[in-house]
């Protein structure tokens, strides 16, 4: 059985869905591995505009499989190329959304955290609890979740292993909405359509533009985002776009 499937539900949509419940989704070694093949496969597919991350009604990711790595030694750990799942999503230019049902715990949070928005549910269950294992989150945990909640609300949350509900998670800004749980995943493939139907080149530049600019400079940020606004100058899509809003019908993008 695949412990991730990687589905194509409707046009430009690629969904990931975590498949591992009798562990809780939790990420082993064989789940990464199959997480980032899927994650490459939809990155390079250029019939997919954008990626939905998902488990199930009951669970998103748990954490890491304690089991699995109880025993790791430092050396393990450092000659390993343990951080090859989260580099490959990290370098992911198209836009992902996480629709985050149940408990998203340790790498299931820091999964959550490399997306770009983020549905979750009122139950669902959202925390970087690593140190009460004696560790500290692995997978850039410290440096998303303070950049997404700032310094306090971060230190609050990992050092006490303390979880955050959906809504909770939604007011401190780790969440971009909160929605019934059942309506959790349709709520993001509607983002996810909408998203589908603009032009490529500029949700991509959109995206790369607001990430690189986070660790910038305001005057560095500002730079990007003008080449990148002249750049679109130079696309099909941005004249159809102009078209179509003139002629007064929906413009069809191609990505060029």
């Amino acid at each position: 059985m695949s412990l991730v499937l990687l589905e194509r539900p409707e046009d430009g949509i690629a969904v990931i869905r975590m498949n591992r419940p009798d562990a809780m989704n939790a990420l082993n070694n064989a789940t990464r591995e199959e997480l980032a093949e899927h994650f490459q496969e939809a990155m390079n597919d250029d019939g997919v505009r954008v990626i939905v991350v998902t488990g199930n009604e009951k669970v998103f990711v748990a954490g890491a499989d304690l089991k699995e790595f109880a025993e790791r030694t430092t050396a393990e750990w450092a000659f390993s190329d343990a951080r090859r799942t989260w580099r490959i999503i990290n370098s992911c230019q198209k836009p992902i959304v996480a629709a985050v049902n149940g408990f998203a715990l340790g790498g299931g949070c820091e999964l959550a955290l490399h997306c770009d928005i983020i549905v979750a549910g009122e139950g669902a269950k959202m925390g970087l609890p690593e140190v009460g294992v004696g560790v500290i989150p692995g997978g850039s945990g410290t440096q998303r979740l303070t950049r997404a909640v700032g310094k306090y609300k971060a230190l609050k949350m990992m050092l006490t292993a303390e979880f955050v509900s959906g809504q909770e998670a939604c007011d401190m800004g780790l969440a971009s909405e909160c929605m019934p749980d059942a309506e959790v995943f349709e709520r993001a493939m509607a983002i996810a359509r909408k998203i589908a139907k603009m032009p490529p080149l500029g949700v991509r530049l959109i995206k790369e533009v607001t990430l690189a600019g986070m660790d910038a400079s305001l005057e560095t940020g500002m730079l990007l985002e003008r080449k990148a606004f002249e750049i679109l100058f130079s696309t099909e899509d941005q004249k159809e776009g102009a078209k179509a809003f003139i002629e007064k019908r929906k413009p069809e993008f191609k990505g060029k």
